[in-house]
């Protein structure tokens, strides 16, 4: 999310600096709003207006891709101007009206399985994209409600995913969310990040999905399941090795 114009390209920065040195292709993810935060008075971010010209800053500076989501389908045309992955988040993933808004700008399409859904429940929604004319799709694995306050993951779902035709991504971070945990908004188990994403990676997953910053205890979204941004360059290497074992 953005936070802070600064500290996004800050942090940006040192992501690009990192994935050069190890030669890993990395897209930038960045919010512009967060609509289904657990409390009306969590913040939410700058909104569309104001965010997508910082994030057009951002991306040109960088020099990287820029991936961002939608809520809404009125927001899906002056998001493709500026992002070159749309995203789809989990909560929205069976909003038919947003899927096809999305896959009609051409872009690539980020989609995130929701929390209620099967992996195999994903060839439907894939299939409306499709139908809309894009299968440039991404389908994108963030965990499975199980109980209250828990999600967990399948790692057999990957795989069942990626039978669908379309690459598959793992989100290790928001994977270690505990949801309304807290009461006004979601916990997480931040420590369990590395374990998920290596296992992914193990199975043979297409890409990982991560949330880091420079001070997790301080950011205003998602702190308890970000990786230290500290942490980014040995954890990419870890990966790195496991990816080889599949080459």
């Amino acid at each position: 999310m953005i936070e802070d114009e600064g500290m996004v390209l800050e942090t940006g920065k040192e992501i690009q600096r990192v994935t050069k040195a190890l030669g890993i292709p990395w897209i930038l993810k960045c919010s512009f709003d967060k609509a289904n935060r657990q409390s009306a008075t969590s913040f939410r971010g700058p909104g569309a207006d104001n965010a997508l010209k910082s994030l057009q800053k951002i991306k040109s500076q960088i020099g990287c891709a820029l991936l961002t989501d939608v809520h809404e389908t009125i927001q899906v045309e002056g998001t493709a101007e500026v992002a070159d992955v749309i995203q789809i988040p989990a909560f929205l993933s069976r909003q038919t009206d947003l899927l096809v808004a999305a896959a009609k700008t051409q872009r690539v399409i980020h989609i995130k399985k929701g929390q209620f859904l099967a992996p195999w429940d994903m060839k439907a929604i894939a299939n409306k994209a499709v139908a809309a004319g894009n299968s440039k799709l991404l389908l994108c694995e963030r965990g499975t409600t199980f109980g209250y306050n828990r999600l967990i993951n399948d790692m057999t779902g990957l795989i069942e995913m990626r039978n669908l035709g379309f690459p598959v991504i793992m989100d290790c971070t928001h994977s270690t969310q505990l949801p309304g945990a807290t009461g006004d908004s979601s916990g997480g188990r931040g420590e369990m990040v590395w374990p998920l994403a290596r296992a992914a990676m193990a199975v043979g997953v297409d890409g990982i999905f991560l949330e880091t910053h420079p001070n997790p205890a301080e950011a205003l979204c998602d702190g308890p399941t970000s990786l230290p941004l500290k942490n980014l360059e040995a954890m990419l290497k870890n990966l790195q090795k496991i990816w080889q074992t599949h080459l």
